[in-house]
């Protein structure tokens, strides 16, 4: 796949983004690079599920900002190191004051590694599990307001109902629905942004830093 030209973050960009990333450069990338663009691998898959139940009742920017240090947290969002984390470790992270610290949360974190891992055991992969459920209908036109965007859908229903019969927590539908848009299962950027185009033809996570990281080389 062939990345985009490079774009500037700061106070020279001129490019339309979706309201909901403000003027904050972290929240700026995160939207141009990552959100809804195309990245079906499970550990892409785990690690937005991870971050979303941890979201749950809270503000994504909360949850980004405090990425790294989930990260750390949790082993790298390795879903086998996390399935295995012991009750001690589980209880070290409530002194961690670098996440969110709420017990329950936590200790899902393992509980939904472990149901994770066996349904990408029973499926092949979590995409392949997605994509056994009744897609919502096609839009016929992009989303041109943030009102029109829905908080989740029977898609989302229908599969948030299936994970907690499996056992996972903190996977509602409004979760559900908000990995889909991070992992670009579908595309909820708004017609006048940038990212619209790149997300309807396929440029994946990555695309735009691999252009920032060629053009950074350039003699």
């Amino acid at each position: 796949m062939t990345p985009r030209p490079d774009f500037v973050v700061g106070p020279l960009d001129t490019h339309r983004r979706c309201a909901w990333c403000g003027t904050n450069p972290l929240y700026q990338r995160y939207h141009d690079e990552e959100w809804g663009r195309k990245d079906f691998s499970d550990a892409r898959m785990f690690e937005f599920l991870l971050l979303e139940t941890f979201q749950a009742g809270l503000s994504w920017w909360t949850i980004l900002r405090k990425r790294e240090a989930f990260r750390t947290a949790f082993a790298q969002f390795d879903a086998q190191t996390v399935a295995a984390m012991s009750d001690e470790a589980l209880d070290d992270l409530m002194h961690n004051a670098e996440i969110v610290r709420n017990r329950a949360k936590i200790r899902a974190a393992r509980s939904n590694a472990r149901a994770f891992l066996s349904l990408c055991g029973e499926w092949g992969s979590f995409k392949t599990y997605l994509d056994s459920f009744e897609p919502d209908p096609p839009r016929a036109e992009p989303w041109r307001t943030l009102g029109q965007i829905p908080a989740q859908t029977a898609f989302s229903d229908r599969i948030s109902a299936d994970l907690k019969k499996r056992g996972f927590r903190f996977t509602g539908s409004t979760v559900l629905y908000a990995h889909l848009q991070a992992c670009g299962y579908v595309n909820d950027h708004l017609e006048d942004c940038w990212v619209y185009a790149d997300c309807a033809t396929g440029y994946p996570v990555g695309s735009v830093v691999s252009a920032r990281a060629s053009r950074s080389e350039t003699p």
